[in-house]
């Protein structure tokens, strides 16, 4: 094997290139253009998926150039039916989205849902994290806890869109304290950027979203972290929900997906660039700096998980009441 391996090496070099430069070669006849299309603002989560995959698919050769376009709002079924009647049938767009999306479509009765655009993959997961601003007075989860009991009308909770993760996280604290979904003030947000901004101006008590969106936040001391959403710590140093004695534990997926209308072969090479990137130890580095869980999935798989996503969150947003 290390003989063959010399040999090709040997010959890639009489003809001028080296193995990473045949490599990159190879790769750059993927994809020459990928129209990369975000369903929210800059600066939150899908934002973030789809300029990491930028980062690497390019420093990888693996695509030539990437055009980026953001429409937010409404936990994207704003941008959803744009990308549905702009993109269709184009072999080169992709779009992010994920669980977000799912509740939103539901919790908006949106007649255009995930069923109308083309499943590639499933990237990668994250846990929540529930912050408050640095200087505010609920120094821990109990606190935070004390006041959503007491008063949770009155503890204003800043998140994603509404019937999205975060939204359900809050709804499924509430019902965990005897209290009712109905009774949160849930303040909704088109993105990242702007519950941040709410958050750190303490317009709000309190905020959820996936980790690495506050990380920086949280590491500068601008916000403090009272609990994580997953089934064990991510942190070290921040607690869960469930071993504070609320029985809660949500994660957010994010994806992406291929317009509607493209062929079986365009499909698969979209799915064949996805693997590609998973698999690369660029990809895996990536993710771990954001604090993000490796989740891929792709072809009848991922199909398979979505279908199944769709139908349980369906059933948590009826019972929380956020959902017809």
């Amino acid at each position: 094997m290390q003989r063959r391996t010399l040999l090709s090496a040997a010959g890639l070099a009489a003809a001028g290139l080296t193995p990473m430069l045949a490599l990159d070669a190879r790769a750059q006849a993927r994809f020459a253009n990928i129209s990369m299309f975000i369903p929210a603002g800059p600066g939150g989560g899908w934002d973030g998926l789809g300029r990491a995959i930028e980062q690497v698919a390019r420093q990888a050769g693996l695509v030539g150039n990437f055009q980026f376009e953001n429409v937010g709002g409404a936990g994207g079924i704003v941008g959803l039916p744009r990308f549905v009647s702009q993109r269709r049938g184009r072999p080169d767009a992709l779009m992010v989205a994920g669980s977000v999306m799912v509740g939103a479509v539901l919790t908006n009765r949106s007649p255009i849902g995930l069923n109308s655009v083309t499943p590639i993959a499933r990237m990668t997961q994250e846990v929540g994290v529930i912050v408050v601003p640095g200087q505010s007075d609920i120094r821990d989860i109990a606190g935070l806890l004390a006041a959503l009991r007491s008063n949770p009308g009155g503890t204003s909770v800043a998140g994603g869109s509404a019937g999205g993760t975060d939204h359900i996280t809050l709804g499924l604290i509430l019902k965990a304290l005897g209290r009712s979904a109905r009774e949160g003030s849930y303040v909704a947000f088109a993105g990242g950027g702007p519950a941040q901004a709410a958050i750190l101006g303490a317009q709000v008590r309190a905020g959820i979203s996936g980790y690495s969106e506050f990380a920086e936040q949280i590491r500068s001391g601008r916000m403090r972290a009272l609990a994580t959403t997953g089934e064990t710590r991510s942190d070290p140093a921040i607690p869960t929900l469930k071993e504070s004695g609320v029985d809660v534990v949500t994660a957010n997926w994010r994806g992406v997906f291929a317009a509607p209308g493209i062929n079986a072969s365009q499909r698969a090479a979209l799915t064949a660039l996805m693997t590609e990137i998973n698999a690369l130890p660029a990809w895996a580095e990536l993710v771990a700096t954001r604090g993000w869980d490796n989740a891929f999935l792709a072809g009848a798989e991922f199909e398979r998980y979505l279908a199944a996503d769709i139908a349980a969150t369906e059933t948590v947003l009826k019972e929380l009441g956020l959902a017809g």
